[in-house]
């Protein structure tokens, strides 16, 4: 399933005018997520069904170059005890999921409750824990809710519109536009632990 993807891996670098652009797109993410943040007044400093144990999927070759852009900033040290809990975590969903098991386990990039790649972090990283709206086309707009610490946090403030829409319109835009230069019609689906091993 991978293996278009990890033949372009060593080449992510090229690519880099469409992580500029990517970066314009969650800053603007950024800055809605913090205007809902701060209209709740929700700050997210951990918790006891942390986020970082949820095995979240991301679905963009943006996302994946973008963490391989932070993972080299890394020291050489760092990055090898990513990669071993990146191996490690593989391993044991994989085990999990053929006995039909859930499983949640720590990413590989959070060391004493903080994401080392805090700034590359993937798009629902970015959003999670703040109840928000999405319009698919053709359907109805659909609520969802926020992180389980938000709702208890926050039990009296009326909805903030936080409408997640434009932002995956412009990630899929920019998506398809990346995909086509690196001529890659396969679709992702990975966790960051598996973007770290390929």
């Amino acid at each position: 399933m991978f293996l278009p993807v990890k033949k372009i891996k060593s080449q992510y670098n090229k690519y880099s005018p469409f992580l500029d652009r990517l970066k314009v797109i969650y800053a603007a993410m950024d800055k809605k997520y913090h205007e809902a943040a701060d209209y709740y007044g929700f700050y997210c400093e951990g918790c006891k069904d942390n986020c970082c144990r949820t095995l979240f999927y991301h679905y963009t070759l943006l996302e994946y170059f973008y963490i391989l852009e932070g993972y080299g900033t890394l020291e050489y040290d760092r990055q090898v005890e990513i990669k071993n809990r990146a191996l490690e975590v593989c391993g044991k969903t994989d085990e999990a999921e053929k006995k039909g098991m859930k499983v949640r386990l720590m990413c590989p990039l959070n060391f004493d409750d903080m994401c080392v790649l805090y700034v590359y972090r993937p798009m629902i990283c970015r959003l999670h824990g703040i109840p928000h709206e999405l319009q698919r086309a053709g359907q109805n707009v659909v609520h969802s809710p926020g992180c389980d610490a938000f709702t208890e946090q926050n039990k009296k403030k009326s909805y903030f519109k936080f409408d997640r829409t434009p932002f995956y319109i412009k990630m899929a835009e920019l998506e398809n536009e990346l995909k086509m230069a690196a001529n890659i019609t396969q679709k992702l689906k990975m966790t960051v632990a598996q973007m770290l091993i390929l």
